[in-house]
């Protein structure tokens, strides 16, 4: 985690002093259902719940980490400290350090799910404003970078919207699918613990028993967990690169917001960067970059190696604090875009009349003239506007046989712009519904 990308309610979640209270809740919860199965006794399990309100010390866990080298045993020892060694004999009863270490893993990505949720929300609710505010706005399609045929900006940041619709519905499955609970013993055989424990601590964490652990909860969960926050950071980033590309000096159909005293470049003080989007290209790859590992986290020796602990205790913080930053960070953005109507038709115009092109060779074909004919045709004019800069409307209207072919009206008719945007409110009604 860095700091300089990195949100304090998502941070939260992963320091120490969460994770130590997440454990102990385990513990207590624990002891608590095997009281009730008359396994312990009763006063011992409530005599855990004596350090209910207790601030554990990371730094004495730290130190009996130190001699201990095993970090479930230093939290155990120090929760002794608080609750006396002979009332908590009991904890931790039949139970195995993967026991706390996997529910606790699990509910810290549920709760780092629930504020990437959120943050999803209000993106969402930033692309659908821009959408609907620029729904009419025309401006040029473009496939390979170059002039294609006529669309809207509203069209493009509803297809974002519709992206990032169908992430959040991925995210939602992926926070149900990690959301279970394992206390299962050394094996996950419950040799020495009733499943009724598991059942208990699940339920009061708001998770779903594992159907089946070893000594680890499977982590074909983890991997898809991983792999849908992937697919968000790649969705960012395709917000971004269109921004980006907006906001080249060539094009300038947008740009982020350049606020009172903020600076460009150190050398030259005309520069208006990108530079919140360039940032979110960089953050999608580091969260790219977690995806991977937690697909060779799924391959574990027989019930369990350890092979997947370290990796996942960078990967956790990192991808979900990350993304957690560049979600709000890119709502940020688009909430406050700059849009250049005015900028899209000169760009437009560029070439004129170019982007008809399609709409005059399928009139030809309609025409009765054969395809490669009319191809031909087109081509012959259209080429010529790139390279001379002419008005390609005015160039089939002293095309003999384009004339003779679509007549003066047939050919002007084919430059009425409301043709490429006559299925707009249709997109929308699929995309945001009828209202």
């Amino acid at each position: 985690m860095i700091p300089r990308y990195a949100r304090p309610e998502m941070t939260a979640i992963w320091s120490p002093e969460t994770k130590f209270r997440i454990w102990y809740e385990i513990e207590a919860h624990a002891c608590d259902a095997q009281a009730k199965l008359g396994v312990i006794p009763q006063e011992n399990a409530d005599a855990v719940w004596k350090a209910k309100d207790v601030e554990f010390d990371v730094a004495r866990i730290d130190e009996i980490e130190a001699v201990t080298k095993h970090d479930v045993i230093a939290f155990l020892t120090h929760l002794a400290e608080h609750v006396g060694s002979e009332e908590a004999r009991f904890v931790h009863q039949g139970m195995t350090s993967s026991d706390v270490l996997d529910t606790c893993l699990n509910v810290q990505l549920v709760r780092a799910a629930d504020i990437l949720l959120a943050d999803m929300d209000r993106l969402l609710a930033a692309l659908k404003t821009r959408a609907m505010e620029h729904k009419d706005t025309v401006r040029v399609g473009r496939s390979h970078g170059i002039h294609a045929e006529p669309t809207t900006m509203g069209l493009t940041f509803a297809r974002f919207y519709a992206e990032m619709d169908r992430n959040k519905a991925r995210l939602q499955q992926a926070r149900e699918e990690i959301a279970t609970g394992a206390i299962s013993g050394a094996v996950g055989t419950f040799a020495n613990i009733d499943p009724a424990v598991e059942e208990h601590v699940c339920a009061e964490l708001g998770l779903k028993p594992e159907p089946i652990s070893t000594q680890v909860i499977p982590r074909d969960r983890h991997a898809m967990f991983f792999a849908v926050l992937g697919v968000i950071a790649s969705s960012i980033e395709n917000v971004a690169v269109e921004i980006r590309h907006m906001q080249r000096t060539e094009v300038l159909e947008g740009a982020e917001f350049f606020s009172m005293g903020q600076k460009g470049s150190s050398a030259m003080p005309h520069k208006k960067n990108p530079v919140l989007t360039e940032n979110l290209t960089g953050l999608a790859r580091l969260v790219r970059m977690t995806v991977i590992p937690a697909m060779e986290n799924v391959a574990l020796w027989h019930e369990r190696d350890i092979s997947h602990s370290s990796v996942e205790r960078g990967i956790g913080p990192d991808a979900t604090v990350t993304l957690d930053f560049a979600l709000n960070r890119l709502a940020g953005v688009v909430e406050k875009m700059l849009i250049f109507p005015d900028n899209m038709l000169d760009n437009m115009n560029k070439f004129p009349g170019l982007v008809m092109s399609q709409r005059v060779l399928l009139a030809l074909t309609q025409a009765g003239v054969s395809r490669e004919d009319a191809y031909s045709m087109v081509q012959r004019n259209a080429l010529k506007v790139w390279e001379e800069r002419v008005d390609f409307r005015e160039l089939l209207l002293a095309d003999d046989e384009v004339v003779a072919a679509l007549g003066v009206d047939g050919i002007n008719e084919k430059f009425d712009m409301g043709y490429h945007t006559k299925h707009v409110d249709t997109i929308f009604k699929r995309v945001f519904g009828e209202a």
